[in-house]
């Protein structure tokens, strides 16, 4: 298996695995949607995709990274947004695999760090971002407003 950055000629693949992911986070079915939303971050550059490629030229996973800002370092901030593996090949390190090309990125950036979210109720996750670096922040709030 490889991991590599994206392509705009990857977006019917990897729409379907983002597809998949909303529907994991039990979003309606939009794979339409899903290939214009990430054309349009390809295209734009607003974010970095990176995916993990079979043998067989299969898209089993991606990580979805948007570059933000820390006032405070005075440094760039990556955003790991999306992360997700296919049911099929869960198991398989591939979810370690994208964390550590998203810490290259940082690197390479010169970004200081990476964060992210997760449910508590994400049992995987809060067990996998611990084993790969990340250190939980419990002395935080955080706060979100949606506008519907």
């Amino acid at each position: 298996m490889t991991t590599r950055k994206v392509t705009i000629k990857d977006i019917e693949k990897l729409a379907q695995l983002f597809d998949d992911y909303r529907i994991f986070y039990e979003k309606k079915s939009d794979l339409k949607q899903a290939e214009i939303f990430l054309s349009e971050r390809i295209q734009k550059k607003e974010s970095e995709i990176f995916v993990v490629e079979t043998d067989d030229n299969n898209l089993v996973g991606f990580v979805q990274l948007y570059p933000i800002f820390s006032s405070t370092k005075m440094k760039k901030l990556w955003l790991l947004n999306d992360l997700f593996v296919d049911k099929q090949h869960r198991g398989k390190g591939i979810s370690k695999q994208l964390i550590e090309i998203s810490k290259e990125l940082c690197k390479q950036t010169n970004a200081c760090g990476l964060v992210l979210e997760t449910a508590k109720s994400n049992e995987v996750g809060n067990k996998l971002y611990p084993q790969t670096g990340f250190v939980l922040d419990s002395e935080h709030n955080y706060y979100s407003w949606e506008n519907n």
